[in-house]
């Protein structure tokens, strides 16, 4: 269950959960704890609203929205009698921009573009100062998590030492790697990485994005958190599998399966840690990252076999 954060909106505690406002707490800011259920319903029941609900149903939830409903609702909202609980709403049309819960923390509650909406019916001074306490809360929250980011690239990219000394003093000396090919050893054992991680190399990514290559990124600058803590992880495995002398093949599996498994494990529980950066540098779900893509590396040997 996503966490419930508090913003205050003159001077009224507001539960948000991600992109979700309660419209109970904002009706209760209207008409008092014994009313909220009744201001909703009355928003519920006029036709304007019907209409913004299944105009954000039809571009936000397009392919489960059911619009035969839909329509039917709207042909019969704004009449005297015309009553239309959330639960109905929800269960009817496959609406998934408001929905109701019981229980502690409960309430009904709806996606920002329409508890803004909402916000009008309490009053317009009030609705603004919701906008603008929700942005604040959310570039909190962003802010926040780029501390969190920035601290695990630079742990990524200090443990990063601990493999090319280990390379330097290990697997160069071991392998009689002469100077002109010492930058290979380096390569292998950053794309060793890459592959166990993200399932392609480095040179794949860059070919795969040329553009975004061009201006001195990575894929790792497009990581999730959780990504970038697995990656410090497999920093120290594999510098000391490079002592132990190791095969490529064999550390490659061994570090392809620990980052299957913390990378899962991580996401189980610091969901919103597996959230990556978009373009702009925000972070978003995962699927509306655009991660870069590229084409998958399953080199059997490294570069200096």
């Amino acid at each position: 269950m996503s966490k419930t954060e508090k913003i205050l909106v003159e001077g009224f505690p507001i539960a948000v959960k991600d992109d979700y406002i309660s419209l109970t707490d904002m009706a209760r800011r209207k008409d008092g704890e014994t009313k909220t259920a009744t201001v909703i319903a009355n928003w519920l029941r006029s036709k304007s609203t019907i209409d913004f609900l299944g105009i954000w149903e039809a571009i936000n939830n397009p392919l489960i929205f059911n619009v035969l409903e839909f329509e039917d609702i709207k042909q019969r909202a704004g009449v005297q009698d015309f009553s239309l609980s959330v639960s109905e709403w929800v269960e009817k049309t496959g609406a998934i921009g408001i929905y109701s819960v019981t229980g502690k923390n409960g309430g009904t509650f709806a996606h920002r573009d329409i508890a803004f909406e909402f916000g009008t019916t309490v009053s317009p001074a009030f609705k603004l100062y919701l906008i603008k306490e929700f942005q604040r809360l959310k570039e909190i929250e962003n802010n926040s998590g780029n501390i969190e980011w920035n601290v695990r690239r630079l742990l990524s990219k200090a443990n990063y030492v601990i493999q090319t000394d280990a390379i330097k003093n290990y697997k160069i000396p071991a392998l009689n790697v002469p100077d002109d090919k010492k930058h290979l050893a380096y390569a292998e054992e950053g794309d060793i990485l890459n592959l166990a991680l993200y399932g392609f190399t480095a040179k794949e990514w860059r070919e795969a994005n040329v553009e975004i290559s061009a201006k001195g990124m990575t894929v790792r600058d497009f990581s999730s958190i959780n990504e970038l803590m697995v990656l410090t992880t497999l920093e120290g495995i594999n510098a000391e599998m490079i002592k132990a002398n190791v095969s490529f093949e064999e550390r490659l599996k061994r570090l392809r399966q620990i980052a299957s498994e913390q990378l899962e494990t991580l996401n189980k529980i610091n969901g919103e840690f597996g959230m990556r950066k978009n373009k702009d540098g925000e972070f978003v779900a995962p699927h509306m990252a655009n991660f870069p893509k590229s084409k998958i590396g399953k080199p059997d040997k490294g570069y200096l076999s």
